[in-house]
């Protein structure tokens, strides 16, 4: 049975597969180590660190987490063998559209009819509520309606 090796007391068998001391607080301060974090993958979305240990040093050696963007971005230094580069995808031109005759005029989910009598309710003092209500039109188109005009300056 395995022992601490600061008190002496019986360690747990799976804890002895990775520490040789206990879990008590004077052996935890005592022989308690920092881990040392390396960061290998650093972009827009998300960072990956890795715990640095043998087989951590003897891959990044061996160049296995290289910086992928170095080759299609030209550096003056040549990639070394064992890293590994992007090749630069090609971008296909955006398509382009056909040029309309003239442009099209903002599509209104309301009539001439309901424009002007929304219109005619605001002056008089209605909330776009009220006035969706007794026209049968959403809060929402209203608001729009009243938007619109005081932007074209007919408010």
């Amino acid at each position: 049975m395995a022992q601490c090796i600061t008190c002496g007391s019986e360690l747990h068998p799976d804890r002895a597969e990775k520490y040789n001391y206990c879990m008590a607080p004077e052996c935890q301060e005592k022989n308690l180590q920092g881990l040392t974090m390396v960061a290998i993958g650093v972009n827009k979305s998300a960072e990956q660190y890795l715990l640095l240990d043998e087989q951590t040093r003897d891959e990044l050696a061996t160049g296995k987490f290289a910086d992928q963007r170095r080759g299609s971005f030209g550096t003056s230094v040549p990639s070394e063998a064992g890293t590994t580069t992007v090749k630069p995808t090609r971008v296909q031109p955006a398509r382009r559209r056909r040029a309309a005759s003239r442009p099209a005029a903002p599509r209104r989910p309301w009539t001439k009819s309901q424009e002007k009598l929304a219109l005619l309710y605001n002056e008089q003092g209605k909330r776009p509520e009220e006035i969706a209500q007794k026209l049968g039109l959403s809060r929402y188109t209203v608001t729009q309606i009243i938007l619109t005009s005081r932007n074209q300056g007919k408010l």
